[in-house]
């Protein structure tokens, strides 16, 4: 679906990234990991066209483009929902953009809620409900823009363990219930083997794929599975190989 070559920004004299490649599959669900500051979270402003790229090429579906602005969602580590909309509205916001008419865009938006767990929470406001409850209410707003890839920038980080595990489900469902393509960036190795089929691990600036991990494990899994167990100390040790102190 996705191919990015020779990727290259510099910021301030420094290098993040040098002809970085990077290949997303249809449906497939991608995870980037790697060392704090490597660039990961410039990567996707680069590909969203917010930050603009001192060189390089992106394609998709085969066809040369500028950038993802208008053909992938973007969900970042803060929720962004806007306080004086109630959750509803603000999950709305894409479609209402796009000139979806007001009775269609709230049947999609309710039937999202249903699925994510959010029925009846829909007149809300985000100060009134919990962080995973404004997290899926992200989750619904991303999916609002019907776009085939999904960039996911640690989208659980402030989230406590025991609700994050729970959205991990959600995020599954991307893939499985929507069929979605999914590049996610994460700092949780956990995280990224209980939803990656490909797992890439990342040097620190300037960022390039120094391993790849295929898992070809059905899903949901469990992280204490052997098999898990045994690639997750593959992966830090690679991580620690890569970290510069």
């Amino acid at each position: 679906m996705l191919v990015i070559q020779d990727l290259t920004k510099r910021f301030n004299g420094r290098w993040i990234m040098e002809d970085f490649d990077l290949t997303v599959p249809t449906n497939g669900f991608t995870v980037l990991i790697g060392p704090s500051g490597c660039g990961k979270s410039t990567l996707f402003d680069l590909l969203m066209g917010i930050v603009p790229m001192d060189r390089g090429q992106i394609a998709w579906q085969g066809e040369p483009i500028a950038n993802l602005s208008t053909l992938a969602a973007y969900m970042q580590q803060r929720d962004l929902l806007l306080p004086w909309l109630s959750l509803e509205k603000n999950a709305c916001l894409p479609a209402e953009l796009s000139g979806v008419p007001a009775r269609e865009r709230t049947s999609q938006a309710r039937a999202l809620f249903a699925k994510l767990g959010l029925e009846n929470f829909e007149s809300y406001l985000p100060d009134r409900v919990s962080g995973g409850m404004r997290q899926r209410c992200a989750l619904a707003r991303t999916l609002m823009f019907a776009r085939d890839l999904v960039l996911l920038d640690e989208p659980l980080s402030a989230l406590d363990a025991i609700t994050r595990r729970q959205l991990q489900a959600y995020l599954l469902l991307l893939q499985t219930e929507f069929n979605k393509s999914i590049l996610m960036v994460t700092h949780d190795v956990d995280e990224a083997l209980l939803l990656a089929d490909d797992l890439l691990v990342l040097s620190a600036a300037p960022m390039r794929i120094c391993e790849r991990f295929r898992l070809d494990m059905p899903k949901p899994r469990r992280i204490d599975a052997p098999s898990l167990l045994e690639m997750k100390a593959r992966v830090l040790a690679r991580l620690e190989k890569e970290a510069r102190w």
